[in-house]
């Protein structure tokens, strides 16, 4: 029973289903439709599904687009199987009792124009009453269509552009264009039509797809870059009544490389010094291709032998530089004649290209060759010669140059390095040793060779490396550890292991053997450069005051042999059971300093020895300065501001007038170098004969004299600094007021006698000793 209940109700949910799916398929195909409503009638718990035949009956509703409507017009009429006298009709939905009305018989109007463009199908629901306003027949939704009229126009939404390859074939696509029509598509009014308007030699479109294709295949850019085709679209399938629009398609001919490439000139004529450098533009070959730039292709080649001199590189323009490719010697050939050709990669090219005809692909090219005054040059680019260590070598080798030009100039040779340890013979360029190499202390010298011309002066350098060959000449060295002997060590037992060097390159080939016989040791040479050092005879003990050594000397076996001695330690210890020495004597070490270290020492104490003289001289060069200052007079405390009012004559401390008098005589506050007595000014002015003229009292002399005081202050390193620089107020000699100074009081031309003052006392002895001339007392040791 269960199984069967479950099969009703998916028999009845099928049945749905298809029911949905019919109505859904007549709606989109615009077939009337006659509703039911399915009512769920629930038994137990399952329910179970009953269709109620509808009783609606009307046919498809449609409304002609853009139909004025000055009144409603009829478009249908709502029916019902049901037969009832007295009914009323009521719709609900999209534009119900506004665009779409019902009258009481079920009439449906429509009460004004509609646009299908705007909005093409209208969903309402009717509904049926009767006199008594009941409900007879419920919701029964019905659809009304607007119909297309071709009222629109084709419309392309953007501009179109195409480009396609110069040389294309037929039919290769350029663009495709697009117009849209906002009539029904699946009526006449919206299907369009292309074609092309005006220009129709080179292209064609699809009048359905609207692709525009090429026509022709002898598409040349050069001949015409850009076309622009007038498409029209056109409605109702491309017939006369139908409404059009055009636009405009601007079609590039992109470039492809179609062109020969051809020289502007048959022969060019070209200048090149022959020290040109190499891989460095001659001059350019012009070409004209009228291929864009990216698209041309040439390719040189020079026909003769002449290739192996020069080549041909492209530039950033396609066209060609003449480039060097090997050294150019003027008096070995001083002109070139190229034959170059030019081709094209055409391997795109489907056919023949256009100036095939026309295009110069052959040219001569004439290089001539400039003399110039070249430098020197060397039979190598490189110089490379071997010499023995330790060896004066008179001839290592020789350096050759020589003038490329005809003049064939003498060259001197000279090497750069001041501290080369190789010298160059300047007229032969022969080589040898200034001293001794060694091979240890700077296996390879190198330096730089200069030859020059004369009398030029042009020069060139090469480099030469001098390859010191090893001679056997360092005696081997002994490398050892420590080695200790214990105090229970039998005889043969071995104690250390001996090992050496060599700072020669030669393979050595070390023995080893006791330089002197010992009693306690003895060496056991193995014949592969090392040897042990064993216990001949004990015993041994940390109380025995003597110190163990051996004295080992080794061979290097080398031509010459070399042979060195060194003496070995070796300490005494008391070891145990496993012989780890456990306590020990210390031995006697050998004590030395290298003669680098012994050089460095000495150089050190004699630096200080040069700074502590230095120090001392300058000590002693100050302390001498000192004094001479002292004996040389501290006038300049004195030198104070002449312009202020003094003391007056008797005072003669704080204002020393004969001092200042006698500046006057020599320029300077300093004595006389005759370091004699000498008068003052004064004193000679007034006692000097009248007949005379009186000499002028110090103008400029004044100035001069602070001057040099002052250029001795300042570069007087050891001298004090003064503490004031005074100004003296002066008149100077150009002044026609003259000095106002009574230092010049004395040569007012009176001829009184003032010896009678050395009478007056001694408050008057100052002014005696400036007015009088008589006595040596009176003279000042300035």
């Amino acid at each position: 029973m269960m199984a069967w209940l479950q099969l009703c109700a998916t028999m009845g949910l099928i049945v749905a289903m298809l029911l949905s799916i019919s109505f859904a398929v007549a709606e989109d195909f615009g077939l009337p439709v006659v509703e039911g409503h399915v009512e769920i009638v629930k038994k137990e718990t399952h329910p179970v599904l009953f269709r109620q035949k509808r009783e609606w009956i009307w046919n498809s509703l449609y409304v002609e687009e853009e139909k004025p409507a000055p009144r409603p017009y009829k478009i249908g009429q709502l029916k019902s199987s049901k037969r009832v006298e007295v009914k009323s009709f009521k719709i609900d939905g999209e534009g119900a009792n506004t665009i779409f009305t019902v009258d009481p018989k079920g009439d449906l109007f429509v009460t004004r124009s509609l646009d299908r463009e705007e909005k093409n199908l209208y969903h309402l629901t009717a509904r049926m009453f009767d006199g008594n306003n009941q409900l007879i027949e419920d919701s029964g939704d019905f659809v009304v269509q607007v119909t297309d009229i071709n009222d629109n126009s084709p419309v392309f939404p953007r501009t179109y552009n195409g480009s396609i390859m110069e040389r294309s074939t037929i039919g290769t696509k350029v663009v495709e264009v697009k117009a849209t029509d906002a009539d029904d598509s699946t009526t006449a009014n919206g299907e369009l039509r292309y074609s092309l308007m005006h220009d129709l030699s080179a292209f064609q479109i699809d009048s359905i797809t609207g692709v525009i294709s090429c026509k022709i295949n002898s598409l040349d850019r050069e001949t015409k870059s850009q076309y622009v085709v007038v498409v029209k679209a056109q409605d109702m399938r491309g017939m006369a009544s139908g409404s059009t629009a055009t636009t405009s398609v601007t079609i590039t001919i992109t470039d492809t490389n179609d062109n020969i490439a051809s020289f502007t000139r048959k022969v060019y004529d070209l200048e090149v010094p022959e020290n040109h450098k190499l891989n460095e533009k001659i001059g350019t070959l012009e070409l004209e291709d009228r291929d864009q730039i990216q698209n041309k292709e040439p390719i040189f080649a020079i026909l003769n032998e002449n290739n192996k001199v020069f080549n041909i590189e492209l530039t950033p323009n396609k066209d060609g530089n003449l480039m060097l490719k090997q050294a150019l010697d003027y008096e070995t050939k001083n002109s070139y004649t190229l034959d170059v050709q030019v081709r094209e990669n055409l391997r795109n090219l489907r056919f023949p290209a256009d100036n095939v005809n026309t295009a110069v692909t052959t040219a001569k090219v004439n290089v001539r060759v400039l003399d110039v005054d070249e430098p020197p040059v060397f039979s190598q680019p490189i110089y490379t010669f071997t010499v023995l260590e330790e060896r004066i070598v008179n001839n290592i080798g020789t350096i050759t140059a020589r003038d490329p030009d005809r003049a064939n100039k003498s060259i001197r040779y000279s090497i750069l390095d001041k501290d080369c340890p190789i010298s160059i013979n300047p007229f032969t360029g022969q080589l040898s040793t200034l001293r001794m190499l060694d091979r240890e202390l700077e296996a390879t010298h190198m330096f730089q060779v200069r030859a020059q011309e004369e009398p030029s002066g042009l020069e060139s350098f090469v480099k030469v490396n001098i390859i010191v060959q090893d001679v056997n000449d360092n005696k081997p060295e002994l490398v050892v550890d420590e080695i200790f002997v214990c105090e229970n060590d039998f005889t043969n037992t071995v104690i250390g292991t001996l090992r050496a060097t060599d700072k020669d390159d030669q393979p050595a080939s070390f023995s080893f053997s006791l330089a002197s016989e010992s009693s306690n040791f003895t060496i056991k040479d193995y014949g592969n450069s090392t040897a042990d050092i064993m216990v001949k005879q004990g015993p041994f003990s940390l109380d025995d005051p003597k110190d163990y050594s051996v004295d080992v000397r080794i061979s290097d076996g080398g031509r010459p042999i070399q042979t060195s001695i060194t003496k070995l330690a070796i300490k005494s210890c008391r070891c145990d059971a496993r012989r780890i020495p456990t306590q020990c004597k210390a031995g006697a070490r050998r004590m030395g300093v290298s003669v680098h270290a012994l050089i460095a020492i000495l150089l050190c104490i004699l630096t200080i020895l040069v700074i502590v003289i230095l120090f001392v001289m300058r000590k002693r060069y100050q302390k001498d300065s000192l004094a001479s200052m002292k004996n040389s007079g501290e006038i300049h405390e004195q030198l104070v501001t002449y312009d202020e009012e003094g003391g007056g004559e008797m005072d003669t401390n704080g204002y020393d007038v004969s001092i200042l008098s006698s500046a006057c005589n020599d320029g300077s506050l300093l004595r006389h170098p005759d370091r004699h007595p000498h008068p003052s000014l004064y004193a000679m002015v007034q006692k000097a004969p009248q007949h005379h003229p009186q000499p002028t009292a110090c103008k400029g002399d004044m100035a001069a004299m602070i001057e040099v005081k002052k250029e001795e202050a300042d570069h007087d390193r050891d001298g004090f600094p003064y503490d004031t620089l005074h100004i003296y107020g002066y008149e100077g000699p150009e002044s026609l007021a003259g000095s106002l100074s009574s230092l010049e009081s004395s040569s007012s031309g009176s001829n009184v006698d003032y010896d009678f003052l050395s009478d007056w006392g001694p408050r008057f002895r100052t002014l005696a000793e400036l007015y009088g001339v008589d006595g040596p007392e009176y003279y000042h040791q300035y």
